[in-house]
Parts: C-alpha cells; structure tokens; sequence
C-alpha cells in the first residue's frame, strides 16, 4: 500500500516511517503543505495521512483542495488541536478519520486498516486497483467486465478485501466456508480455490502473495504462483 505522510516534526515523521515500513506501508514523505499538495495530486496513493499544522500551506486547505479536485483516497487527519469546532472542521473538510496528537502507533495502524478495509468510495460497491466489489448487489467487476466467482471464491475475495494490508490466514478462510459441509475445508481446498482465484485476477494488475508460513495477501503487484 502506497502512503503519503504529510508531517512536519522531522523526528515524529522519522518515527512514523521507519514503523509504517515494518507495518507493510511504502511511504512518501511530505514535510509541507505544498509537497504533500503537489504529491497529493500527481501521484497515485492508497492512503493519506495529513498533520493539519503544516507550514506553507495549512493541512485543512490541502485537504479542502484535494477534494475539490475529487480524489477520493482515504485520509486520516492528525493534528495537536483537540476541540470538537476543530474535529468538525477536519471532516466537513473532507477526512476520513481524525487522530490528536500524542497517540500510540498501534492505534494509528488500526485507524489505518479500517479505512482501507472500507475501500475507497464508489457507486455500487468499493473498488481495490481495477477490482469493484458490491456486496450487496453480489455482483464483482474487474476492468469493467463481469467476474465470474463461484460461492467459495467469492466469499474468499470478500475475506480477502475485507483484510485489506492484513494477512489472511488459512484457519480464516475455513471458519468463512465452515457452514458449507458439502465440501473439504482443508488446506488443500484452499490452495486450489487460491489458485482458481489467482487465474482470474491474471493481467488486472491484482495478486494474492503466499506470505510462507502465514497465509494470503491481497495486493497490486505481480502475481505469486
């Protein structure tokens, strides 16, 4: 997952890098609002996060002009300043979440994936690379054609998404099928629906990566057989 962090404290922005590397994260660095503007609109991110006391060009005008120009990634805002006028004018800005200063990394992380699990938003349904995935219509495109899932590989994409930047584990995906006795939830089972789903994902810039030892991984990237 691609991140842009927007902070000007050069030891916290050191800090915070060095753990969103180890979390999974490739991180650009802004240490202004004009960088992070600019980064912002010219490069493609998965996921944003903006300290609102920036120099140059405050964080809430970057995010208010980030939005105007109707980007859509995820954006968690950090800021020192706690009063609710100051957390209202974040969101109405355009965040997606909002975090005061000093937090602990593990919260930030969390704050972090469950915005990614949400996926970025668009009409009918959430949208991971040239994947769309509507729940509720139980309905999967993938560069706009019509995907094709079984009810296992559906549900498989599904668990997959819903951990999105987490591994998911073999035990997961057999407590996901547990109520289909009709067939072997072993591990067998689930390398060869693995491998089904890997085949249609071929060419869309979408893979699942084998983390050894571990599970499976939803990512843009080259395919891992």
């Amino acid at each position: 997952m691609n991140l842009l962090l927007a902070e000007d404290d050069a030891i916290l922005a050191d800090a915070l890098t060095a753990q969103l590397r180890l979390a999974g994260f490739e991180v650009e660095h802004a240490a202004n609002g004009a960088v992070a503007e600019y980064l912002l609109l010219k490069q493609p991110f998965d996921i944003a996060i903006l300290d609102l006391g920036l120099p140059m060009i405050d964080g809430l005008t970057v995010l208010k002009r980030l939005r105007e120009a109707k980007r859509k990634l995820p954006v968690l805002v950090l800021t020192a300043l706690d009063s609710l006028d100051d957390r209202v004018a974040g969101l109405n800005a355009g965040a997606d979440d909002y975090l005061t200063k000093p937090f602990d990394f593990p919260e930030l992380e969390a704050r972090l994936y469950a915005l990614l699990r949400r996926g970025p938003p668009v009409s009918g349904g959430i949208a991971f690379g040239a994947l769309v995935f509507d729940r509720d219509a139980h309905r999967a495109t993938l560069r706009g054609e019509a995907l094709e899932l079984s009810p296992r590989e559906w549900d498989l994409l599904d668990l997959l998404l819903m951990q999105l930047a987490r591994v998911v584990t073999k035990e997961q995906i057999s407590q996901t099928w547990a109520q289909d006795r009709g067939e072997n939830n072993g591990a067998g089972s689930i390398e060869v629906y693995i491998h089904r789903l890997r085949r249609k994902l071929e060419g869309s810039g979408l893979s699942i990566r084998t983390v050894r030892g571990l599970g499976y991984l939803l990512e843009t990237g080259t395919m891992d057989t």
